[in-house]
This record gives C-alpha cells, structure tokens and sequence, in this order.
C-alpha cells in the first residue's frame, strides 16, 4: 500500500502541482482512500487515471484534500481579543495595515476581518490580501454570497449592515468586496507576502507535519514587519514561539519580536 501512496503522491505533485508529502499521512490517506471508493477505483493507479480524464472525479478529490472550513468570526472571544490589539495597538504604530488572510476558503475570514476593520474606521487605511489554494472556493469568495446557514452567529445590526438578502443568499456589501483582493496561493509550494502588519491562519497547519508546521511558521514571521500580528486558530499553538522570533500576547495570537 505504501508503494501506491507514493506513486500516487507523485502523481498529484506532478499534475496537480499539490504537494500530499507534507500532510499527516494518517489524516490525509484517510481522506485519499474515502473519496476514491466514491470514485468506484479499485487502487490507487485506476484512480490516478480517473481523475486524469473525468473532471467531477479530480474536483471531488481536490474539494476533498484541500480543508475548507471557516465560518464568519469563528472563536468570537479570540476574534474580539484580536480587535483590542489591533486597535489599540498595531493600528496606532502604522500609518498603513496590510493583512494577509491566508488559507482563507469561502472568504468568510477576511470578510470578517474587513467587518472588524470597517466598524473601527480602519477599513480604508488597510490593504486585505487573501488566498487559497483552492480555486473553486476562491470563486466563491470573490462572489461573495453565503446562504444563511453560512452565517450563524452573526447578529442582525451586521447583517443588516454588511450584507444584502438576495433571493435565498446574502451578498456582501460591495464596498467590503472591494477591500479584498482573492488570489491562488499554496503555502507549501509559493512565495510568501511581505511587510504584513496582520496574518490570519487559523486551523491549517494541525494538518501539516512537524516540520513543515515549523516552516510555514518561520515564513509566516519573516512575512511580518516588527510589531506585526499572527493570528492563529483555536486548536493550533505555537509551543517555541521564540524560535520564530514571535511572543504570544494572546490566546492564538503572536506578535512578531
């Protein structure tokens, strides 16, 4: 079995530019061998070839490999601990913010981030970048229309404010759409952003290995400016974070040294 995960693996670095290596083995070959019973493939390499000519085959394996799961200011008190430092602290320091939301899924992170931006009159002094490497889902997050299941939590002065009813969705006012610029990025194969006052990456790298969790952490820091924020999720942690230059200043949140 070994021996298919590995031809398998290099067939989806090779034509699908996806590296699988640098995943969990257990967590990710579950997931593997979940979606190609669905697929009706026997192995490994009948389903290589599936995926290579049936394209419902290779979106259901991507969709089901990439992690896209967010919703709008997941973990409240976390979100509201990241607006005080924010506010009171990062926004005082510079003139201008950018924030990278990376990983960012169906876009319900940035927005969320941009709603947080707007509400304290830093909206237009910021610069939002967000990215996935999902193409589909990035799709949908430029649309910006969630069904309202999608939008538990929320309370109604923000939908009322931030959102329009259209048909059976909620689109995102434009002017919040406007402020964030959606792009294709992995972080295990691309170049990383630069001078970021803020990066938001929140239950991504509980995916990763220990290794490649300490390298996307070390270029997460190198992305920040000095004072910058990093912004991770509720079941991640950062055990060394002085080994990243970082110091954590709140529950999931780290502020480069």
């Amino acid at each position: 079995m070994e021996k298919e995960f590995n031809y398998f693996y290099d067939f989806v670095y090779r034509e699908l530019n996806l590296n699988l290596n640098s995943y969990k083995d257990a967590q990710m070959q579950r997931r593997i061998l979940s979606v190609m019973r669905k697929s009706g493939a026997k192995d490994m390499i009948e389903y290589a070839k599936l995926i290579s000519k049936d394209e419902k085959i290779k979106k259901e394996f991507i969709d089901q490999v990439t992690i896209n799961v967010t919703e709008f200011f997941r973990n409240k008190d976390m979100f509201e601990q990241l607006e005080k430092i924010i506010v009171n602290n990062t926004s005082k320091n510079f003139n201008k913010l950018k924030i990278w939301s990376a990983a960012c899924s169906n876009g319900a992170e940035p927005y969320s981030i941009a709603i947080m931006l707007d509400r304290n009159n830093l909206l237009n002094k910021s610069e939002i970048i967000a990215t996935d490497i999902d193409k589909e889902v990035l799709s949908k997050a430029r649309d910006g229309k969630y069904k309202d299941t999608e939008l538990k939590g929320l309370d109604d002065y923000i939908l009322s404010k931030y959102f329009t009813k259209d048909s059976d969705q909620y689109k995102i006012s434009e002017n919040l759409r406007r402020k964030v610029n959606f792009k294709r990025h992995d972080l295990l194969l691309d170049k990383y952003e630069k001078d970021c006052h803020l990066i938001v990456c929140r239950n991504v790298t509980i995916y990763f290995k220990s290794d490649v969790k300490d390298e996307v952490y070390k270029k997460f820091s190198e992305s920040l400016v000095s004072g910058g924020i990093l912004f991770i999720g509720a079941t991640e942690g950062i055990y060394n974070p002085k080994e990243f230059g970082l110091k954590k200043v709140a529950t999931c949140i780290y502020e480069k040294m």
